[in-house]
């Protein structure tokens, strides 16, 4: 069964910090790249980070130095801890084995939204 579930989002004053909690079936999870992605109202949906199964990571470069990602392969979570953050970073954030190009996942969760106040 796939499966993700994403949580730990909510309201956030700018300079704040959240820590996003990302649980997958195994399917998804298990030795794949995975990434945290997110889609702000009207924009298209945006990969933030990326971890490898053997903890390499990537960041885009609105967020490289304040978000770090980080994997539990034992409990197949992923994890995004968000400091400093911005009013741009709000969004809704999803998790989910990394793709490029983004369409050719056929799944996602429900998400979790981030809503940062300025």
């Amino acid at each position: 069964q796939v499966q993700l579930v994403e949580s730990g989002g909510g309201l956030v004053q700018a300079g704040g910090s959240l820590r996003l909690s990302c649980a997958a079936s195994g399917r998804i999870f298990v030795g794949n790249t995975m990434g945290w992605y997110r889609q702000a109202p009207g924009k298209q949906r945006e990969l933030v980070a990326t971890i490898t199964n053997s903890g390499n990571t990537n960041y885009a470069d609105s967020v490289k130095g304040r978000f770090t990602i980080s994997r539990d392969n034992a409990k197949n979570t992923v994890y995004l801890q968000m400091n400093s953050v911005r009013p741009e970073d709000t969004a809704v954030y999803y998790c989910n084995r990394y793709s490029s190009p983004i369409t050719w996942i056929d799944y996602w969760g429900q998400g979790t939204q981030v809503t940062v106040s300025s």
